[in-house]
């Protein structure tokens, strides 16, 4: 998808061309038809990459309890590695873009001031300047997508003006609660398996490849989904062999 040209105002924002209209139109559509919420985050992060200038890297991320912030589709590593410092410091773009403000700009974290622990963290990380928009809010859950810029001042009005109407397009996407509920079911089945891991790490002092392989061997053989055979595993300290027996109601 080529990024469309755009008239200049003299005031640092450009009008929606038909093009871009076109394209956000035909994301909107496209996203809405998309059972699979994967792809549904991975549509939207493309889109950014391709339609917001200034864009290097981008992701979606969801916020759960005001603090715990999980990449959920990413264009590369320094997304996830950002999400995660967001999430021990407690602060940064995406928590004050989903919580307080709609959007969040940031030209350039070398010189930040509103998150010190963070800024200096992402800086280190390689991320330089940040533009967060918030998706949708539901009940302790929140979206937001986040973009990252090659290097400060990577952003400017355009950018953000943009940025709006790709996250406005996408809010349409998530407007069916449902997909919303999948991203908080994955997130759960993420923290299991992540669990499970653990335990088998520890036990059987191997790595995080080995224990993932032991469930995964493990789902196949009790034809049980490797999310179930995780939750057994931290609930009972047990592996399954075979398939559980239904509980009787």
């Amino acid at each position: 998808m080529d990024r469309p040209d755009a008239n200049n105002t003299g005031q640092g924002f450009s009008p929606v061309s038909a093009e871009l209209a076109t394209q956000l139109g035909d994301l909107a559509r496209e996203l809405q038809q998309e059972d699979d919420v994967h792809a549904v985050l991975a549509g939207i992060v493309y889109a950014a990459l391709d339609l917001i200038p200034g864009t290097a890297h981008a992701s979606i991320s969801l916020v759960t309890g005001r603090k715990q912030v999980d990449s959920e589709a990413a264009s590369g590593d320094l997304p996830r590695r950002v999400d995660a410092l967001q999430s021990s410091t407690g602060q940064g773009p995406c928590l004050d873009a989903a919580y307080k403000e709609r959007v969040v700009r940031v030209p350039d974290l070398s010189q930040e001031d509103r998150w010190p622990d963070f800024a200096r963290g992402a800086v280190e990380l390689g991320a330089r300047s940040m533009l967060s928009f918030q998706l949708f809010v539901e009940g302790d859950r929140l979206g937001a997508l986040n973009l990252y810029g090659a290097g400060p001042d990577a952003f400017d009005g355009e950018s953000e003006q943009i940025g709006l109407l790709v996250a406005a397009h996408a809010a349409v996407a998530f407007a069916d609660s449902q997909k919303i509920s999948q991203l908080g079911e994955a997130l759960v089945a993420r923290q299991l398996i992540g669990q499970a891991e653990g335990i088998l790490m520890e036990r059987y002092k191997i790595t995080a490849e080995q224990a993932f392989l032991l469930l995964s061997r493990a789902s196949s053989r009790s034809n049980l989904k490797l999310r179930d055979v995780a939750e057994h595993l931290a609930n009972s300290g047990e592996i399954v062999t075979q398939r559980l027996p239904t509980p009787e109601r």
